[in-house]
Protein backbone atom coordinates (compact mmCIF):
# COMPACT_ATOMS: atom_id res chain seq x y z
CA UNK A 1 0.00 0.00 0.00
CA UNK A 2 0.85 3.43 -0.92
CA UNK A 3 1.98 5.89 2.01
CA UNK A 4 0.37 9.49 1.06
CA UNK A 5 2.48 12.74 1.77
CA UNK A 6 0.75 14.81 4.27
CA UNK A 7 -0.02 18.21 2.90
CA UNK A 8 3.02 20.64 3.04
CA UNK A 9 2.44 23.13 6.25
CA UNK A 10 2.82 26.44 5.78
CA UNK A 11 4.13 28.46 8.62
CA UNK A 12 2.03 30.81 11.10
CA UNK A 13 2.34 34.32 10.33
CA UNK A 14 2.06 36.69 8.02
CA UNK A 15 4.61 36.35 4.90
CA UNK A 16 6.74 38.97 6.22
CA UNK A 17 7.66 37.27 9.64
CA UNK A 18 11.00 37.30 9.50
CA UNK A 19 10.91 40.91 8.97
CA UNK A 20 11.38 43.33 6.18
CA UNK A 21 14.50 45.52 5.58
CA UNK A 22 13.30 49.49 4.73
CA UNK A 23 15.36 52.57 5.09
CA UNK A 24 14.34 56.26 4.22
CA UNK A 25 16.09 57.43 1.69
CA UNK A 26 14.17 61.02 2.03
CA UNK A 27 13.89 60.86 -1.81
CA UNK A 28 10.40 62.51 -1.80
CA UNK A 29 8.62 59.59 -3.96
CA UNK A 30 6.39 58.40 -1.89
CA UNK A 31 5.20 62.50 -1.59
CA UNK A 32 4.16 62.78 -4.98
CA UNK A 33 2.54 60.97 -8.09
CA UNK A 34 -1.01 59.01 -7.99
CA UNK A 35 -3.36 61.23 -5.86
CA UNK A 36 -4.27 60.80 -2.47
CA UNK A 37 -4.83 62.00 1.49
CA UNK A 38 -2.38 62.48 3.88
CA UNK A 39 -4.49 62.88 6.86
CA UNK A 40 -3.29 65.25 9.92
CA UNK A 41 -4.38 65.26 12.92
CA UNK A 42 -5.36 68.18 15.62
CA UNK A 43 -1.90 67.59 17.74
CA UNK A 44 -0.15 66.97 14.02
CA UNK A 45 -1.49 70.17 12.85
CA UNK A 46 -0.15 72.49 15.37
CA UNK A 47 3.51 70.62 15.13
CA UNK A 48 3.72 71.28 11.72
CA UNK A 49 2.51 75.00 12.17
CA UNK A 50 5.15 75.13 14.34
CA UNK A 51 7.79 73.72 12.47
CA UNK A 52 7.52 76.15 9.29
CA UNK A 53 6.93 79.03 11.66
CA UNK A 54 3.43 79.68 11.39
CA UNK A 55 -0.03 80.07 13.93
CA UNK A 56 -2.28 77.34 13.11
CA UNK A 57 -4.96 78.52 11.36
CA UNK A 58 -2.20 80.28 8.79
CA UNK A 59 -1.15 76.93 8.31
CA UNK A 60 -4.81 75.50 8.33
CA UNK A 61 -5.33 78.09 5.56
CA UNK A 62 -2.14 77.16 2.98
CA UNK A 63 -1.64 73.39 3.20
CA UNK A 64 -4.86 71.91 4.09
CA UNK A 65 -7.87 70.48 3.07
CA UNK A 66 -11.28 70.07 4.96
CA UNK A 67 -13.57 66.98 4.23
CA UNK A 68 -15.96 65.03 5.92
CA UNK A 69 -13.38 61.93 7.47
CA UNK A 70 -11.10 65.19 8.40
CA UNK A 71 -8.11 67.32 7.47
CA UNK A 72 -5.37 66.24 4.53
CA UNK A 73 -2.45 68.44 3.36
CA UNK A 74 -3.15 69.69 -0.24
CA UNK A 75 -1.71 68.16 -2.97
CA UNK A 76 -0.02 70.40 -5.86
CA UNK A 77 -1.43 70.02 -9.53
CA UNK A 78 1.36 67.29 -9.99
CA UNK A 79 0.08 65.11 -7.33
CA UNK A 80 3.11 66.41 -5.19
CA UNK A 81 1.99 66.96 -1.15
CA UNK A 82 2.18 70.72 -1.38
CA UNK A 83 5.00 70.35 1.85
CA UNK A 84 7.45 68.78 -0.88
CA UNK A 85 10.16 71.15 -1.82
CA UNK A 86 12.84 70.47 -3.66
CA UNK A 87 12.23 66.84 -3.84
CA UNK A 88 12.23 66.52 0.21
CA UNK A 89 9.73 66.67 2.55
CA UNK A 90 9.82 70.13 4.15
CA UNK A 91 8.69 68.92 7.60
CA UNK A 92 10.41 65.76 7.87
CA UNK A 93 11.45 65.39 11.18
CA UNK A 94 7.84 66.56 12.54
CA UNK A 95 5.46 64.46 9.17
CA UNK A 96 2.58 63.21 9.88
CA UNK A 97 2.05 59.41 11.39
CA UNK A 98 0.65 58.15 7.84
CA UNK A 99 3.76 59.56 6.41
CA UNK A 100 6.18 57.87 9.70
CA UNK A 101 4.29 54.57 8.85
CA UNK A 102 5.11 54.00 5.14
CA UNK A 103 5.96 51.88 3.56
CA UNK A 104 4.05 49.83 6.29
CA UNK A 105 1.19 50.21 5.00
CA UNK A 106 -1.46 47.63 4.84
CA UNK A 107 -1.92 48.02 1.05
CA UNK A 108 2.05 47.49 0.35
CA UNK A 109 1.84 44.72 3.27
CA UNK A 110 -0.80 42.80 1.55
CA UNK A 111 1.53 40.64 -0.46
CA UNK A 112 4.80 40.07 -1.71
CA UNK A 113 3.89 41.33 -4.83
CA UNK A 114 2.57 44.52 -3.81
CA UNK A 115 5.71 44.89 -1.37
CA UNK A 116 7.71 44.67 -4.84
CA UNK A 117 5.27 47.03 -6.45
CA UNK A 118 5.82 49.40 -3.52
CA UNK A 119 10.03 48.45 -3.84
CA UNK A 120 9.61 49.40 -7.30
CA UNK A 121 9.18 53.06 -6.57
CA UNK A 122 10.75 53.43 -2.99
CA UNK A 123 14.89 53.09 -3.24
CA UNK A 124 15.03 52.37 0.61
CA UNK A 125 12.49 49.32 0.54
CA UNK A 126 15.19 46.21 0.67
CA UNK A 127 17.69 48.37 2.08
CA UNK A 128 18.59 49.72 6.07
CA UNK A 129 17.90 47.80 8.70
CA UNK A 130 15.80 44.65 9.02
CA UNK A 131 12.39 45.85 10.66
CA UNK A 132 10.93 42.71 13.40
CA UNK A 133 7.38 41.55 12.90
CA UNK A 134 6.86 43.21 15.78
CA UNK A 135 8.41 46.67 15.12
CA UNK A 136 6.34 46.64 11.64
CA UNK A 137 3.44 45.38 13.24
CA UNK A 138 3.50 48.72 15.82
CA UNK A 139 4.24 51.28 12.71
CA UNK A 140 0.44 49.20 11.25
CA UNK A 141 -1.10 50.41 15.03
CA UNK A 142 0.23 54.17 14.85
CA UNK A 143 -1.52 54.85 11.47
CA UNK A 144 -4.07 52.42 9.25
CA UNK A 145 -3.91 53.91 5.73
Amino acid sequence: MKKSKAPARRPAGPWYRRGLQFQCTQCGRCCGGAPGYIWMTPAEVRTAAEAVGLHVLDFCSMYLAEYPQGFSLREMANGDCCLLQGGRCSIYAVRPAQCRTWPFWPSNLASKASWGEAASRCPGIGRGRLWTLDEIAAQRRRKEV
